[in-house]
């Protein structure tokens, strides 16, 4: 239980289509990937503070 297997990956995109059309999935990506690079960033400031702190 919780593997995905190749018949559940294409009902998935499947619908991901039927809901959002072919025109709205680059931009969702973009999005996406947008969020995941400021995530990233947010955690590289998080673990190294600035060093100029009184």
């Amino acid at each position: 239980m919780g593997k995905l297997g190749p018949t559940e990956i294409i009902l998935i995109v499947a619908l991901i289509l039927l809901l959002f059309g072919g025109k709205k999935i680059p931009e969702l990506m973009r999005g996406l990937g947008k969020g995941m690079k400021e995530f990233k960033d947010a955690q590289k400031e998080d673990r190294n503070p600035p060093s100029d702190n009184p």
